[in-house]
């Protein structure tokens, strides 16, 4: 089947995948919140494993839905947000509350922006920076999780370091590239751009 007839299917593979990555999050927040820290880890890079595939899968097959379009980045943004709040409450990690509150306001904002942007009938694809900003977010709580897991050291890799480096690399990224969205949709935001390439 083409890829423009499967614009309205529902159940096609890439979005089984999203539905099976929310389940996954839900599973990987009851670990995490009940101290299986080292079987959240799993749980998480499985989760975050299955955006890539679904991603590739979809272009791939010509299977880009409508419904996968708004489930994909929805159910990365559960996963990632939840991640970062859940660890930042704990305490004690690399992962500090300032940060999560960072990478939450910037997925609110770039969401809001995305909305209207479509609504006027503008590409509002993820650019680089942002599929940068979701791999160090994810590399950062996989880090943080192992080290929480597994120890500070695994493999002779200080865990605790590049948790650190990882953490704040990805808080930059996420403010660079939520910046890079707003810079991209402003015309249209203040009004100067009615969507349709007209100022």
């Amino acid at each position: 089947m083409g890829g423009s007839a499967a614009t309205d299917r529902v159940w096609t593979v890439p979005n089984i995948l999203s539905f099976a990555r929310l389940a996954l999050a839900v599973g990987f927040f009851v670990l995490l919140e009940r101290g299986a820290t080292s079987a959240a880890c799993v749980a998480f890079v499985v989760a975050a494993s299955t955006d890539w595939i679904d991603g590739w899968y979809a272009r791939k097959y010509g299977q880009v839905s409508r419904l996968g379009r708004i489930l994909d980045p929805l159910v990365d943004k559960v996963l990632v947000c939840g991640a970062f709040i859940l660890l930042a409450a704990r305490g004690g990690g690399a992962i500090l509350p300032w940060m999560a509150v960072v990478v939450v306001v910037r997925e609110l904002v770039v969401t809001a922006v995305r909305a209207e942007m479509e609504r006027v009938g503008r590409d509002f694809s993820a650019g680089m920076s942002g599929k940068l900003k979701m791999v160090l977010q994810c590399a950062a709580v996989a880090v943080e999780l192992a080290r929480q897991g597994f120890g500070p050291a695994l493999a002779g890799i200080d865990l605790s370091g590049l948790a650190g480096w990882l953490a704040w690399g990805a808080v930059v990224l996420t403010a660079w590239s939520g910046a890079e969205y707003v810079t991209r949709a402003w015309p249209v935001i203040v009004g100067r751009d009615d969507g349709r390439g007209r100022r």
